[in-house]
């Protein structure tokens, strides 16, 4: 079961929850009569205790939001309650103070309460073995080691641990900025050198189509000979440039050829029909995917069924990285568009990766360039992106 967005990682009501399980522990003790431990002064009434006790729960309640002053109120409540005769409860309650400090306190406050601990373990030490003249009155300095040094390096090794994850976050998140932007530039090389390979196999052809065409259409009095000269150039000029047309596709479906143009295969070869083995892929990867088709599934052409593909998969990317764990697709196929839904829960605290948006921006370029629509947004609780690729089958 998850706990409820109040008590949720780093909010004020998880940090005075704890503080009040922690005064209800030491009330526990105080009823059971477990304070105080030492008592120099035996007419001191125990309802003293309850004071000390009380400010250093306060002093867990404002762990986060002001870790000096939380050190602060609990060292004067221990103080407090070392001078009346130390009380379990108090004591037990102020190591989450000083672990809590050196969490989330700054640097200096950890370094500083490591070597004062550190001071007062030895200090303690020593203390021991000359009162009572042994070795074993080294004993003396359990307990500060004990409540104050054991919690201070726990906290001190939690707070390492999680300077690393930001960190390595921070990382991450700068990798994926440099992925983003060599996609970006490796898109842009590609769109040049497609137009490139384009124009040479294409455009030469249909220039000697036309001006042939233009020719037989502009002279009524050419002869039969000439007519058929220039609808042979033609069909010669068509069937050329068909085949080299098919050449180029061949060589961009290539494994390897794909990879030295600067985008792999599946940037050729990603059809809408290969939509199953992304949807696995992607539950593999840990959403629950239900998926749906409406209409006769046909041929699609291949900007569309690019498109297409690469829309279903930027969606279900952002369901699995923002979602709660769960998406519906839907594919429609009607008579002159293909349609496509992505719907997700989102998570309460919109949380999430760190990003640009360059995602949304991308299934919006690729509608566009199809003369396309595309929206994505909030829809009744949910978010929910949807395209309407025309397929040109109603013309």
């Amino acid at each position: 079961m998850r706990p409820p967005p109040w008590l949720g990682s780093g909010t004020p009501g998880r940090d005075l929850t704890l503080a009040g399980a922690s005064l209800a522990g030491g009330l526990v003790l105080y009823g059971l009569g477990m304070q105080p431990q030492i008592v120099p002064h035996p007419d001191v009434p125990p309802a003293l205790f309850l004071g000390p006790l009380l400010a250093v729960c306060v002093a867990v309640g404002l762990r986060r939001v002001a870790p000096r002053a939380s050190l602060a109120v609990g060292t004067v409540a221990l103080v407090v309650d070392t001078a009346l005769g130390n009380s379990l409860g108090t004591v037990v309650v102020y190591t989450q103070v000083l672990y809590d400090a050196c969490v989330y306190g700054p640097p200096r406050l950890w370094r500083w309460l490591l070597g004062i601990t550190v001071t007062l373990s030895v200090i303690g030490a020593a203390a021991g073995v000359l009162g009572f003249g042994q070795w074993r009155g080294a004993a003396v300095g359990v307990p500060v080691v004990l409540a104050g040094l054991l919690p201070v390096l726990t906290g001190i090794s939690v707070r390492q641990y999680r300077d690393q994850a930001a960190a390595e976050r921070t990382r991450a998140e700068q990798t994926a900025r440099l992925v983003e932007l060599d996609r970006r530039q490796a898109v842009s090389a590609e769109r040049a050198r497609m137009a490139r390979e384009l124009h040479d196999v294409v455009a030469n052809h249909l220039s000697a189509v036309a001006i042939h065409a233009t020719a037989v259409l502009s002279v009524p009095s050419l002869e039969r000979g000439q007519v058929q000269s220039a609808l042979r150039v033609i069909r010669e000029s068509s069937v050329q440039g068909l085949a080299e047309m098919r050449q180029m596709i061949e060589l961009l479906r290539e494994p390897d050829g794909g990879e030295q143009g600067g985008v792999g295969t599946e940037a050729v070869t990603a059809r809408l029909a290969e939509a199953d083995g992304l949807i696995e892929r992607i539950r593999a990867a840990g959403l629950a995917v239900r998926f749906r088709t409406d209409g006769t599934p046909g041929p699609l052409p291949v900007g569309v069924d690019l498109a297409a593909y690469r829309i279903v998969q930027e969606s279900l990317t952002n369901a699995l990285k923002h979602g709660t764990g769960e998406a519906e697709l839907t594919i429609a196929y009607g008579p002159a568009e293909v349609v496509l839904t992505v719907e997700n829960p989102v998570r309460p605290e919109g949380a999430g990766l760190t990003g640009a948006g360059a995602g949304l921006i991308g299934m919006r370029e690729r509608a566009a360039l199809l003369a396309g629509r595309f929206t994505a947004g909030p829809r009744d609780g949910r978010w929910q992106v949807q395209a309407a690729l025309p397929t040109g089958a109603g013309r």
